[in-house]
């Protein structure tokens, strides 16, 4: 632990600061930021990318540059003795870039991991509060100080002796555990989904699930190891937790296994056209806890995964993507269908979105009351962009055969028979 700064060496260092050997450190420290800044520029390019962990949006924003600029700092400060200057301004200027290190990559990696989260603003905030209280404390040398009160503060937990400064420090230690974890999680997910088709996004989407709850497991013992806790005693909180899921939890716990199960057969991929409980749409994400379905309307379903395991699911683009879409008009008695039918059938064929292989049809349907239903058949294999559109393309391009081959469409006729009353005879 190091020696508290007293009162006197408070004045000596603020005089330092105004010795002309101060500029010598200012222009070292300058030189670093100035070094990081063209390294971290070179990495980068000179194209505009999305914000990154280590880049940012800009350069001086991710974790790359006060990192680099910190490293720098500190082979600048061991060239002071052979300069023959005392350590002034870097005494000020390295508490300074670990805060900002700290700072920016809690913010970034956070940003990176749960980047549709509100709450990312004020966790900054919070952050960066701490990490600049932490500089003054450590500046003025009260941060020892301070670490030895909290190491006054004890208590007994079960066989085990605490401090409050063993809290602190694992509590610390835990923050920057999972930190480092969520980044490469998210950094190993990115990868994995980067460059995926539609036939192995589901498989990917499962791999980087199950690589972010492994980093994460394996963080939370690492953290739990640095803030001095006895990892045999988790067997009976693992009891615990194991209890509460078989009674409170199960039911998040099936929508988390259904969620795997479901990744795992790949049953249901991002892209399909579904329907599920009456709502129809196409698949957009799978989580593990819930699947989002988008009809084509606009509306987004949350549906938990244990749904789509348990109950029936209509997938219309499971095995072949390929669906058939009808429609019916009914044409009057006396025309003759069977030169009509190729000429339906061609017109049908012509429309872009309707495939030529399976070939649509016109079928004679039913005799009704009015005249004779033909009833339309076509494929197509992009259901997810819409149905009706195309269907009423094809409506539109029959009507046009109607009109041109004279073909009249029938409407509903009743014949009235008028009864007349027979006449009295005048008497």
């Amino acid at each position: 632990m190091s020696r508290p700064i007293t009162t006197d060496e408070l004045r000596e260092l603020g005089g330092s600061l105004l010795q002309p050997s101060a500029l010598t450190e200012l222009a070292l420290v300058a030189g670093c930021l100035a070094i990081a800044w063209v390294v971290v520029r070179m990495l980068r390019g000179t194209t505009v990318r999305a914000a990154s962990v280590l880049f940012g949006r800009r350069v001086v924003d991710g974790a790359l540059f006060p990192v680099l600029a910190l490293a720098l700092a500190f082979a600048a400060r061991g060239l002071l003795p052979s300069l023959g200057v005392p350590p002034a301004v870097f005494r000020v200027a390295l508490p300074v870039l670990v805060s900002l290190v700290v700072i920016r990559l809690t913010v970034r990696v956070l940003g990176a991991a749960f980047p549709s989260s509100s709450a990312i603003r004020a966790i900054e905030r919070t952050v960066s509060w701490l990490a600049w209280i932490g500089v003054v404390l450590w500046i003025t040398g009260l941060l020892p100080m301070l670490m030895q009160e909290l190491e006054t503060i004890r208590w007994k937990l079960g066989s085990t002796d605490i401090s409050m400064r063993n809290v602190v420090e694992g509590t610390l230690s835990a923050i920057v555990v999972l930190v480092l974890a969520l980044w490469a999680s998210a950094a190993i997910e990115a990868q994995l989904i980067k460059g995926a088709t539609a036939t192995n996004l589901s498989l990917r989407k499962i791999a980087a699930s199950a690589v972010r709850a492994l980093l994460l497991l394996v963080g939370l013992l690492l953290a739990l190891s640095a803030a001095g806790i006895d990892l045999t005693a988790l067997s009976v909180l693992g009891g615990a937790v194991g209890v509460g899921l078989g009674f409170g939890l199960q039911k998040i716990a099936a929508n988390y296994i259904s969620g795997f199960v479901v990744l795992a057969e790949r049953s249901l991929r991002i892209g399909d056209m579904v329907k599920v409980d009456n709502f129809e749409g196409r698949i957009t994400d799978i989580r593990t806890r819930y699947t989002v379905i988008r009809s084509l309307g606009g509306k987004e379903a949350i549906v938990p995964n244990e749904i789509l395991i348990t109950q029936r699911v209509e997938n219309s683009s499971l095995a072949d993507p390929r669906v058939v879409v009808a429609s019916t008009v009914q044409v009057a008695y006396g025309t003759d269908v069977r030169r009509l039918q190729p000429l339906l059938e061609a017109a049908m064929r012509a429309v872009p979105r309707v495939l030529a292989d399976p070939v649509p049809s016109a079928q004679l349907g039913a005799f009704a009351a009015d005249g004779m239903d033909l009833v339309l058949n076509f494929w197509i294999r992009d259901p997810e962009n819409g149905q009706g559109n195309v269907k009423s393309e094809v409506n539109l391009a029959v009507l046009d055969v109607l009109n041109a081959q004279g073909v009249q469409i029938p409407f509903p006729q009743r014949v009235v028979h008028t009864v007349m009353a027979p006449q009295k005879e005048s008497s």
